[in-house]
């Protein structure tokens, strides 16, 4: 079954190879043009870019602000949330390591979270350090910090990340069971719009909403929620955090956590679904697009 997901989609086909080290000769503009090619069936304009998505291949390849790398760290990136905007909204950090098997679990709490700070998806919950497998754990880590996460999507962001685990704080929201995500879509430092993430560990929902919080008509990669979503409580304050955070940008995802009555940091995302998602219907990449200015030059 696994395999035939793949067969009946070109795109994973690619992907797969790729985390295998298939493609990393090929230059990064070819490889792009080869996977938008696979992913909308068309050509990548890179000459006069238009859409979201095609503008997001285009930033892969021209801004490549060394900034970027440690803004994309998860380790690092905590440095200029303090500067920017304060220690009080990072999630309390239990411990950084190079290496899986220099952790000491007995000294971590009973819930916690584990990161890989390089890439998307190195990540492992533990909800009861009892229940806890270690070995499953070890082996999920471990194979992503062997994973050059850079080659897969070309993200300039990912090229020089050092790989290494962190802890974080296990948390939930209001719920008591998940963590919502709120992820704001900035450009050049103004919020435009956003998306509530659901159901994470179940059955994933995006849901876009204005900054009004007016929900907005289309999809993208997951369905939408069959519950209706209430404005988070601290919602302006999401808003005028997300503006600091991507000022000066071209274009930015950040994203948080509204806990009770708190804002946490979750993480600075550039290229969105690395710009090779679909949106339904296909005129909100139009949309997205006209609020993303691509710069004539960048100086570093």
């Amino acid at each position: 079954m696994k395999a035939l997901k793949y067969l009946k989609n070109p795109g994973n086909v690619l992907l797969y190879l790729a985390r295998r080290n298939w493609f990393d000769w090929i230059p990064d503009q070819t490889y792009l043009q080869l996977y938008y090619r696979i992913a909308f069936g068309k050509k990548l304009n890179l000459t006069n870019p238009q859409t979201y998505n095609e503008k997001i291949q285009w930033l892969k390849l021209h801004d490549r602000n060394p900034l970027y790398t440690s803004l994309s760290d998860k380790y690092e990136v905590r440095k200029y949330i303090v500067n920017t905007i304060g220690e009080e909204y990072l999630i309390p950090l239990l411990g950084v390591w190079d290496n899986f098997d220099d952790i000491d679990f007995t000294k971590l709490p009973d819930k916690f979270v584990l990161k890989c700070t390089h890439d998307s998806g190195g990540l492992v919950i533990c909800r009861d350090r009892a229940q806890f497998n270690i070995d499953a754990a070890r082996n999920k880590i471990n194979k992503c910090m062997k994973r050059n996460f850079f080659m897969i999507g070309r993200e300039y962001c990912y090229q020089n990340v050092t790989p290494r685990i962190i802890c974080e704080d296990y948390m939930v929201d209001e719920s008591g069971i998940e963590l919502k995500d709120y992820k704001f879509f900035c450009f050049d430092g103004k919020p435009q719009a956003m998306f509530v993430a659901t159901g994470r560990d179940v059955d994933t929902r995006f849901d876009f909403f204005d900054l009004k919080f007016n929900h907005l008509p289309f999809m993208q990669h997951y369905k939408n929620s069959t519950k209706v979503l209430k404005k988070p409580e601290r919602f302006e304050q999401m808003i005028q955090l997300a503006e600091k955070l991507s000022a000066g940008i071209p274009h930015v995802r950040v994203d948080f956590y509204n806990i009770y009555e708190a804002v946490y940091f979750g993480e600075l995302t550039f290229y969105h679904f690395s710009g090779m998602e679909k949106f339904e219907p296909a005129k909100f990449d139009s949309i997205f697009g006209e609020w993303l200015d691509l710069p004539v030059a960048f100086e570093h």
